[in-house]
């Protein structure tokens, strides 16, 4: 399942909801250097603001649950961009820009192939650049998604290069028609193409599935898509690959590169004998412990119930799988796996598990001291799945053989990322309230908490976290909706709401219009919002 066919999908589903709704109402300088932020200041360098993919920034000493709402908190200003944000905003605070001083910079990317840095304080532009080849266009798919550029949120290394990088890939087009899928590394100060890049994306794999020859799986530019965000692992930054509408052919493909030299390290593909079976998790990216292991779900797709000896799909097929991937010795490899018993069923009817993400959560130990290693994820058959990362539980026909199964207490599909404070998870699935499920024990609740008085549309909603350490907790979430709201909420009991950008009269704060799978970047003091034609940025009135 893919990003357009996704919201195919989620429009029937509304359909269906709205009318059980009726039915029930009716019945420059040479020497430049990266200053270190002070202990006090955050940065954020991946999607949802680490590798675990929590959402939460404990740092924020500036925004409270008593001073966001409408009388002290609002939209500061819109910084205009040339085409479509969907990657969260990514920010490090007091770089040293060329001719311009010091600054706390956010770095934007657009369907329109453009990186930006900008003054996180003020909506300036410091530089652009934009990520196209000479005399290239735009990559395109006209049958669902139209003109693509940058679409995944990007990665930045702080220590990588003379001032830090960021790593962003970029779909093309040539004069002559041809695809092209890029791997950039860029100066997170001028925006100057660093470690002789771009590197153009290729890829074989053994096996005989979708796009094959000669007995190797092939990569196609054309027919695969980064949606999910880039992941930054021991010096590799990984590449995530899902399709355009589940057309065919495709196969599900995490693509690793050096992020010095971007020397191609690794490839693993998660349908070589098959189809489909694709990274793409709403644009979330994928998970990674301490260990260096990597959690992904994969999308619908052929999985294979002959086993090996290890239990493990025969041909190497993983479709709709929870996975655990290794990076030993910098390769990858599938390590772990759990498959539900009706995988059959649930491919026939695109109820794939890899339309969410993935979240690894903190040890957790149990009433007899015993510690758990543990991960969620959930996708659209609404099943909120907890897996021991020491023992996923595999496939077996007859019965799931998983840490929790949690059926029923979602809801409604998700196309969307958990996020993670205090022993809470935080779900926002579509059409639904974003509820708070407490851990306790080792074990996710059964019933939520707290949940919103808010019902969230398509996509339902990725939530964020600020808070200074434990206190101050304030949940995010940002609707998909014309024009878009942004809504706050405090994290220990979301019935009670603190701000949404609809509150200010004669639309003082409305920032533009929602797209897809909206993130929320909460960092100093600042909340930066991606929309159809920029970022919105809120923060405390003067």
């Amino acid at each position: 399942m893919t990003y357009a066919k996704g919201a195919f999908f989620a429009f029937i589903l509304v359909c269906v909801f709205v009318a059980g709704l009726i039915l029930v109402s009716f019945g420059g300088s040479a020497n430049i250097v990266t200053v270190p932020p002070p202990a006090t200041i955050s940065s954020v360098t991946t999607y949802h603001n680490d590798n675990a993919r929590t959402g939460q920034n404990l740092n924020e000493t500036i925004l409270t649950p008593s001073n966001v709402n409408s009388s002290s908190f609002g939209l500061l200003f819109v910084i205009p961009t040339d085409g479509v944000v969907h990657a969260q905003p990514l920010y490090l605070p007091n770089l040293t820009i060329p001719g311009s001083g010091t600054h706390n910079v956010l770095f934007v990317v657009t369907e329109n192939a453009s990186v930006y840095g900008l003054d996180a304080d003020t909506g300036k532009q410091l530089w652009r650049v934009s990520t196209l080849g000479t005399g290239e266009s735009l990559g395109d798919d006209p049958i669902c998604l139209g003109k693509m550029g940058i679409t995944a949120t990007p990665v930045i290394d702080p220590k990588a290069g003379p001032h830090g990088s960021i790593y962003v890939v970029t779909m093309s087009k040539d004069a002559s028609g041809n695809h092209h899928q890029r791997l950039h590394s860029l100066d997170v100060t001028s925006g100057v193409e660093e470690f002789g890049g771009p590197k153009e994306i290729q890829a074989t794999y053994p096996g005989t599935g979708d796009n094959s020859s000669g007995g190797n799986v092939i990569f196609d530019p054309r027919q695969q898509l980064e949606r999910a965000a880039l992941l930054l692992l021991d010096g590799i930054v990984y590449t995530s690959w899902g399709s355009h509408c589940d057309i065919r052919p495709y196969t599900g493909w995490l693509i690793g590169y050096d992020e010095s030299t971007l020397a191609q390290s690794s490839v693993l593909n998660f349908a070589p004998n098959g189809s489909a079976g694709s990274l793409w998790m709403s644009g979330a990216g994928p998970a990674a412990d301490a260990n260096g292991n990597i959690y992904a779900l994969d999308a619908n797709g052929v999985f294979d119930t002959t086993l090996d000896t290890r239990g493990f799909p025969s041909e190497g097929d993983f479709g709709n799988a929870f996975l655990k991937i290794s990076t030993t010795n910098k390769q990858l490899a599938v390590a772990d796996y759990f498959e539900m018993m009706d995988e059959d069923s649930e491919n026939s009817l695109d109820w794939d598990l890899g339309s969410g993400g993935a979240l690894v959560l903190p040890d957790l130990d149990d009433r007899s001291g015993l510690i758990h290693h543990l991960a969620v994820g959930a996708g659209k058959n609404a099943i909120l799945y907890v897996v021991d990362r020491d023992s996923m539980g595999k496939f077996n026909p007859n019965a799931d053989n998983v840490y929790q199964g949690l059926e029923g207490i979602l809801g409604n599909p998700v196309f969307s990322m958990p996020a993670y404070f205090n022993k809470t998870v935080y779900y926002g699935p579509m059409i639904s309230t974003i509820k708070a499920f407490p851990i306790s024990n080792a074990r996710i609740s059964t019933a939520p908490l707290s949940q919103t008085r808010t019902i969230f549309g398509y996509p339902g909603a990725s939530p964020s976290i600020s808070a200074n350490g434990t206190s101050n907790a304030i949940l995010w979430a940002a609707e998909n909706a014309t024009p878009a709201v942004l809504h706050a909420y405090d994290a220990t009991n979301l019935a009670n709401e603190l701000y949404n950008s609809k509150q200010a009269s004669g639309g003082r704060d409305q920032f533009g219009n929602g797209v897809g799978f909206m993130n929320v970047t909460v960092v100093n003091g600042k909340v930066y919002v991606g929309t159809l034609t920029g970022i919105g940025v809120f923060g405390l009135k003067p």
